[in-house]
């Protein structure tokens, strides 16, 4: 099967275009610098960029399903890079006529007063959905791994600040995921026709807090932190305190600070585990495995 990777060089996108060759199956990796990315043999790189039209002429020629993997939290206009990029990318694919489109998403619940970042991702989802392709949604919270923002952000603090002063969002409840498994979801789903036209939440076997993460990450790493949740630190104040205690880039740091305060946890009847069971990697071991293998 012919498929394409849009992001392939993010952290998710590099994992699932090396477990997608692993599979068999052709591999297309798109990104703006995909010529000097060091892709295993037998991928076909494609270096364009969304926001340049012309860079983007036959992207989607001959692909049979497409993984969208763009998100721009980098920038301060992310939301509004987003939508166009995603209007963008359905209509190619529309066009090529590509068969399928799975777009990697996050949980948000209810959709009810969500973050700016959460209704973003609400956005791509109905945008990508107008396509003449069967679009199937996966919806993820924070995805454990080397190189994720939200663990890199949660590693920081615990090995900062051995006494925080943190924001109440750090008791919202969320289900994190091993990035190992958030692939193997991915690419299973090819083999399950009954997720065309489906959304479906995916992750780990256990919810936890913020807090706990924390806590967990720091007894990973040896250390014991002091949380002292405090109720005055707003959404925008405590972005402003992540940009002093976290090397993520600060619009991205911003973005995920104000998402914290959406409980982002599996819905029962949406649980892709339902459908393509797989045995799922404990957050203790995924936490330990990622700080592994920063450390390597």
């Amino acid at each position: 099967m012919r498929t394409l990777v849009v992001g392939a060089t993010g952290f998710v996108g590099r994992r699932l275009v090396d477990a997608l060759l692993e599979r068999g199956h052709d591999v297309v990796a798109f990104s703006r610098h995909a010529s000097t990315e060091p892709f295993p043999d037998g991928v076909e790189p494609f270096e364009g960029d969304l926001e340049d039209r012309d860079s983007l002429t036959g992207l989607c020629a001959d692909v049979d399903v497409a993984y969208y993997l763009v998100h721009s939290l980098t920038d301060d206009d992310f939301a509004e890079r987003d939508r166009r990029y995603a209007s963008r990318f359905r209509d190619l694919a529309t066009a090529a006529g590509v068969d399928r489109v799975i777009y990697l998403s996050g949980i948000s619940g209810d959709g009810v007063d969500l973050s700016e970042h959460l209704a973003s991702r609400r956005e791509v989802e109905s945008l990508l959905a107008g396509g003449s392709y069967d679009l199937t949604v996966l919806r993820a919270a924070v995805i454990i791994g080397a190189g994720s923002a939200s663990f890199q952000i949660l590693e920081d603090l615990s090995e900062r600040l051995p006494v925080m002063v943190v924001p109440e969002w750090v008791r919202t409840p969320c289900q994190p995921i091993a990035i190992g498994d958030a692939v193997t979801y991915l690419v299973e789903l090819l083999d399950a026709d009954e997720t065309r036209g489906e959304t479906y939440d995916i992750g780990g076997p256990t919810v936890w807090s913020y807090e706990s993460l924390l806590r967990l990450t720091a007894s990973e790493k040896g250390k014991t932190i002091y949380i002292v949740p405090v109720p005055v630190m707003t959404p925008e104040l405590s972005s402003h305190w992540l940009r002093l205690t976290t090397e993520v880039a600060y619009p991205v740091a911003r973005a995920l600070a104000e998402s914290m305060r959406n409980p982002v946890t599996v819905r029962e009847d949406a649980d892709l585990q339902r459908v393509i069971p797989i045995d799922r990697t404990s957050i203790d071991a995924a936490v330990r495995t990622a700080l592994a293998a920063e450390d390597g």
